[in-house]
């Protein structure tokens, strides 16, 4: 009794997800404002409400250098930020 495999009739073509997949910051361009956004949850309890800036700052520096999609930044959450409305750290 023989089996046949046939493997080779389709082809499986990985793709990354629409969201959530980005490349990482090899050359550490966006440190900084990593580093910074790692400070204010550090010292506000992790409470990232309080460092929206920050992440804002820090996404915008990853979308500048291609490290993620371009995306408005009211699709971000960040849309009353746009104003200058939000707290500080």
């Amino acid at each position: 009794m023989s089996t046949a495999m046939n493997f080779g009739t389709k082809s499986f073509q990985p793709r990354p997800p629409d969201k959530g997949s980005f490349p990482l910051d090899h050359l550490g361009e966006c440190t900084r404002f990593k580093e910074k956004f790692l400070k204010c949850l550090r010292e506000n309890n992790f409470e990232n409400g309080l460092c929206r800036n920050e992440s804002k700052e820090y996404l915008e520096c990853r979308m500048e250098r291609q490290l993620m999609a371009q995306e408005p930044l009211e699709k971000l959450g960040f849309g009353d930020l746009m104003d200058g409305k939000a707290d500080k750290c």
